[in-house]
Parts: C-alpha cells; structure tokens; sequence
C-alpha cells in the first residue's frame, strides 16, 4: 500500500547538515527535494481517506487518517513554503529583511499517540518522518535567524555559575 521509504536524503546531506554553520543553495535545494519527495507520499497516503468508506470500515480510523493526514500535510506545506522563502531569497525574488519578518516556520502541532495507534506502522512512519523534517527545518530557521550564532559550551557554563553565585551573593 505505501511506497514510502524511511532515510531517502541519505547521509551525505545528513553530515552537512550537522556541521553547516550558514545556509547555501545546495542545501535548501537537497531539503526542498526531499520535502517535495516527502510531500507527494503525503498526499498519496492520504488521499485515500477522501474516498467513500467501505463497508466495514472503522470510523475511527477513518478519522484519525483525516486528522493525522491533515496535519501532516499542514506540517508539509509549511516546510515547503519556508524552502520556498529560502529559494526567492537566494535568488533575489526576496529581501533578507522580508524573509526574517514574514518568513518563520510555523510551530507544528505534533501527532496525537492515540489516533496514530489506530493508524498501520507505515502511515506511522510516514507521519514521524514528516516530524522529523520539520524539526530540522526548525532547527534551521532558528539558527539562520541567529544568525547562526554559536554559544561556547564552556562559555554558556560559565555564565550559569555566574548566575548562580550572583543569585546567592
């Protein structure tokens, strides 16, 4: 039934990923595939449960396909258009500034455990790895609008101490 396969964008993008400290085209166009990619199995998952029920068929899976489905889709179109931002502000369509104003990623409203119970392990996996994907879009969008400012482990730890002692001096 599902063609999808977990791990599609493979390591190398994975290992970039892990030690960018800037964005690039070549990594917001590797992302942008993968979501389209990711996109699609979405929507072909999920179109099954704009069809008339069959005879039989539990209503409570059927709606935690729409619900679950429509999140993950929702999830999906809000990494896509953030790609989209990206790409526009590489390519001159869009000012940093404009992107940095209107541009942030949605939060995303997580899968509920107990509809995902009802749903099979890969309509499941498909959801998780649309999770995934977000949390790593998000997870760049907050470091591009820090711009990808890095704080010292050891100069963070020294700050909580300073806190600490100031807190109690």
């Amino acid at each position: 039934m599902c063609r999808w396969r977990a791990g599609r964008q493979g390591p190398n993008l994975r290992r970039t990923m892990a030690r960018t400290s800037s964005l690039s085209r070549p990594i917001i166009e590797a992302l942008y595939t993968e979501a389209l990619v990711l996109a699609d199995e979405v929507r072909a998952v999920f179109t099954a449960g704009t069809r008339e029920p069959v005879t039989g068929e539990d209503a409570f899976v059927r709606l935690a396909l729409s619900t679950e489905g429509l999140k993950a889709t929702t999830r999906m179109m809000h990494v896509l258009a953030w790609l989209l931002n990206q790409r526009a502000l590489f390519s001159g369509e869009l000012s940093e500034n404009r992107v940095r104003l209107h541009g942030a990623l949605p939060p995303d409203r997580g899968a509920d455990e107990k509809q995902l119970a009802l749903l099979e392990p890969e309509t499941r996996a498909l959801i998780a790895e649309t999770e995934r994907l977000h949390r790593r879009i998000a997870r760049l969008d907050e470091a591009w609008r820090q711009h990808f400012e890095m704080a010292s482990p050891a100069r963070a730890f020294q700050e909580r101490i300073g806190r600490e002692f100031g807190r109690l001096g």
